[in-house]
């Protein structure tokens, strides 16, 4: 028997974000770029300039009271992280700056460990610029090839071509788990599963996955997973790195200095486990204790709610840009998140997001970092709404009026 949620109160929580009372060209700001970087809600930044105004100071590092508090807060936010993943224990929690610099530190190490020369990188068609140029930098060092599982023009992964892509060359496979150009909402568990039948192991890009969708690594049996806060309604400048422990464990540091190891003589340096071996330096803590409160944030509205409430906006948008004459829909897939690229005859994605701004909603025009998915559907750039717990359906409205309008300064 299913349970009927309360919808989520989009205006109560409209509250939280000062940025959509502002003014712009005239217009009160439409924000649709949540894909870029989720807006940060009132409690997000209040905690962290509490840290900032009350408890600033570094961790791991003192014995004063205000050191092992910060330490507390620092740590309290990792094991939210743990719990919001699923993961099996803090230890397999590692703070990065971004999803890219998480991609960066497995094809750096674990990569480096395991691929030589012949051997293959299987990606997907539809992955982002970070979990790319790591794995072509590899490549390229190692002399080692990398592989595409190709796409339907629907923008769902051919599954089918698994049985001969994965060979006994196949070194780790790279998969987003929800396109930041198509919305698609990839089948991980079952790639995961299909990799490992045959001794793969799998890294999931999971930047555009956790604003839109509960996430259990342990189900998924990922390897890793890899995530930035900044998409999660919280602070630019932090991410994660979700690895199996048996993984990191076995993996090298891939930075040096403070913070990371045991001891330092002139002869040798030994290391903390993981996670400590992959974070030297001082750490982003505020940041941090920020991603552990936006989790917080998101966690109380009710995760279940927002996606409801992201996939009626889906819904709406995908049936009124549908009936506008010309606008093409880029990701048709069966299952989608709340993002939309479109294309409109005879005016280019740049010409259409100025447009869109000047009428104060707030899209993204371009490749998105995802060039090759241009490539694949045969146009230089797209324009792109993505939409979160906070958008409405007038808002909406608003986007189709403004594109209706750009269309007629065009025609």
């Amino acid at each position: 028997m299913s349970t009927v949620l309360d919808p989520l109160d989009v205006a109560a929580v409209r509250q939280d974000f000062a940025l959509l009372s502002r003014v712009l060209h005239g217009k009160r700001v439409i924000y649709l770029d949540s894909a870029v970087s989720g807006q940060m809600p009132l409690p997000v930044i209040e905690r962290i300039a509490k840290y900032e105004r009350e408890e600033h100071t570094n961790v791991h590092r003192g014995v004063s009271t205000l050191s092992q508090e910060a330490t507390d807060f620092y740590e309290a936010a990792r094991e939210k992280v743990r719990r919001f993943l699923g993961a099996g224990s803090i230890r397999e929690i590692v703070w990065t700056r971004g999803t890219t610099e998480a991609i960066n530190l497995v094809a750096q190490t674990y990569g480096r460990m395991h691929v030589k020369e012949g051997d293959e990188i299987l990606l997907s068609a539809m992955e982002h610029h970070a979990n790319i140029v790591p794995w072509q930098m590899l490549a390229q060092e190692k002399g080692a090839t990398i592989k595409v599982i190709p796409m339907t023009d629907a923008g769902e992964l051919i599954l089918d071509s698994l049985d001969e892509l994965i060979t006994d060359l196949t070194r780790i496979i790279g998969v987003v788990h929800v396109s930041n150009v198509l919305g698609t909402v990839n089948p991980v568990k079952e790639i995961i599963a299909r990799a490992h039948a045959k001794g793969v192991p799998v890294l999931v890009d999971g930047a555009q996955a956790v604003p839109h969708l509960k996430v259990d690594v342990v189900d998924l049996d990922a390897d890793f997973y890899a995530f930035s806060g900044h998409k999660l309604s919280g602070p630019t400048g932090i991410g994660v790195l979700y690895g199996k422990l048996a993984h990191l464990e076995a993996m090298p540091p891939w930075h040096g200095g403070g913070n990371m190891i045991r001891s330092v003589s002139w002869e040798k340096t030994t290391y903390m486990a993981a996670p400590g071996k992959f974070e030297a330096g001082t750490p982003p803590i505020a940041a941090a204790i920020g991603l552990g409160a936006a989790i917080d944030y998101l966690s109380a509205l009710g995760l279940d709610r927002i996606a409801a409430h992201e996939h009626d906006l889906l819904t709406y948008a995908t049936e009124q840009l549908s009936a506008i004459p010309g606008l093409r829909i880029l990701g048709t897939a069966k299952d989608k998140a709340s993002v939309i690229s479109f294309v409109v005859e005879g005016i280019h994605p740049h010409d259409m997001g100025s447009l869109l701004d000047g009428e104060g909603v707030v899209v993204r025009a371009g490749h998105h970092c995802a060039q090759p998915v241009m490539t694949r559907f045969n146009v230089p750039a797209t324009t792109r709404a993505s939409f979160a717990y906070f958008n409405t359906r007038d808002e909406v409205d608003v986007l189709v009026s403004a594109i209706l309008k750009a269309i007629e300064l065009f025609t």
